[in-house]
């Protein structure tokens, strides 16, 4: 007869005992088998009553009895070795569940919806196409900012060309203004001298004058005296003559000084007028030469024009950049590859900058456990495990640990707990454990298993 004897762990996993076990534990036990024991029937018992029984059959049932104890505590103990055996090397819990990559796919600009070009569960590949949006408003608006390059392109030229003219015309009318103002200054300095000398030519023509009028005086003594001697026959008449002569001589002096001091007088006022007028002339030159400085103003601002349709260029290329971004927007793909689910988005409909549109499923995925905290003591990463989907109960997936998580799911919950209020109830803690499955254990199947599945964990301890 094979026997089997099953027992619970402290974890919810159950034990067997090998029917080998108990065969091996049972051809050690002696069976001693009782004695068939006939009973009257109850009229003949008084004379039929068999005679006394000896002592030693009695303890033959005691026999059997103890016997059977002892083949059940054998197997108890078989069972409890093994079973302290299982759970040293073996962790398992059923709080446990399929994880993955779920992309969200949602519009990055607001429009039109043109076309949704996917369905539900439909296999996608990274960068396919998925929904595209009305491209009129965005194409209108990288047709503007290329149009308003082209208006700051031609302020720019235009800027450029005006700053070479200006500078051309400013070079030349300032060299001929300071042409001008020194030209100005070399006449004052001629005037000026033309006056000084003027000047100096009065004192002398004057005294000239003085001169010739002392002569005209003497000689017209001389005359007037000679008239008398004459008049009175002293003298000849060539004397009077000649007295007379130079009487007229002396006066053609006096009055050629006096012509001399006049034509001095004008010089002097003509040179004169000459400095004012060269000064007239350097006031002329010097405003040229201030409005062809201003014409090198007006080039600065020529230039300052410049700059600021560059800038003005520049900005309108990084709107130009900004624009085309927003219209390559309006083509919405497949952040990953996957599978479509919850997709929500309809053409014609009307969606805003965040809307979500759908999710892609990725293809890779693992297997969440949540090992109780007492579960982890010598649970290390790169341990092996079995994994065990509801969806697939029988087939044993293997994998193995790649890490345990920094914290207890409580504290990533909403309200994580706070032990400090004073009503503190110990809990055991669960921990995730994120368990990788091996490639070749879920070929063929790596298009059925699906996030959220629930799963049971088996982990081998080292």
């Amino acid at each position: 007869m094979e026997m089997t004897i099953m027992g619970t762990s402290l974890n919810g996993k159950q034990a067997v005992v090998e029917p080998e076990a108990i065969k091996e534990l049972a051809a050690e036990v002696v069976v001693v088998k009782a004695p068939e024991i006939q009973i009257a029937p109850p009229e003949k018992q008084e004379e039929a009553a068999p005679p006394p029984e000896k002592p030693k059959a009695k303890r033959k049932p005691k026999g059997l009895i103890l016997a059977v104890l002892g083949v059940g505590a054998l197997a108890s103990g078989v069972f409890g070795y093994r079973y302290w055996q299982y759970a040293s090397s073996h962790q398992t819990t059923d709080n446990a569940t399929v994880a993955g990559h779920i992309y969200q796919v949602s519009a990055k600009v607001p429009g039109t919806v043109d076309a949704v070009l996917v369905d539900d569960n439909q296999l996608v590949q990274k960068g396919q196409l998925l929904v595209k949006l009305d491209p009129q408003d965005y194409q209108n608006k990288v047709q503007q900012v290329q149009a308003s390059i082209q208006a700051a392109k031609s302020q720019a030229d235009a800027a450029q060309e005006n700053i070479n003219l200006a500078a051309q015309n400013s070079q030349a009318q300032n060299t001929q203004a300071q042409g001008s103002v020194n030209s100005a200054i070399a006449a004052i300095a001629s005037a000026q001298a033309a006056v000084n000398e003027a000047q100096a030519g009065i004192p002398a023509a004057q005294a000239e004058v003085a001169q010739a009028q002392a002569n005209l005086q003497k000689a017209q003594v001389d005359y007037n005296r000679y008239q008398s001697l004459f008049n009175q026959g002293a003298i000849a008449r060539q004397q009077l003559d000649t007295a007379k002569a130079a009487y007229e001589v002396a006066r053609a002096q006096t009055k050629a000084a006096q012509q001399g001091v006049a034509q001095a007088q004008a010089k002097l006022a003509q040179a004169r007028e000459g400095v004012t007028t060269a000064q007239a002339n350097l006031a002329e030159s010097r405003g040229k030469l201030q409005q062809a400085t201003a014409t090198g103003v007006q080039t600065n601002v020529n230039r300052s024009q410049y700059q600021a349709a560059k800038a003005a260029i520049a900005q309108s290329e990084a709107s130009l950049k900004d624009a085309q971004l927003q219209l390559s927007y309006i083509k919405i793909t497949a952040p990953s590859s996957g599978r479509i689910g919850r997709k929500s988005v309809e053409v014609g409909q009307r969606v805003q900058s965040g809307t979500p549109l759908m999710a892609v499923v990725g293809n890779e995925y693992w297997v969440v456990a949540n090992f109780k905290e007492t579960q982890l003591e010598n649970m290390q990463p790169n341990e092996e495990a079995e994994v065990k989907l509801d969806a697939f109960p029988h087939h044993t997936f293997t994998g193995r640990v790649e890490s345990i998580s920094p914290a207890s799911g409580a504290q990533f919950a909403l309200l994580p707990p706070d032990n400090a209020t004073g009503n503190f109830t110990k809990i055991v803690q669960r921990v995730p454990v994120k368990i990788v499955l091996d490639a070749q254990s879920i070929k063929g199947y790596e298009s059925r298993i699906t996030p959220g599945m629930s799963a049971e964990v088996e982990v081998t301890i080292k």
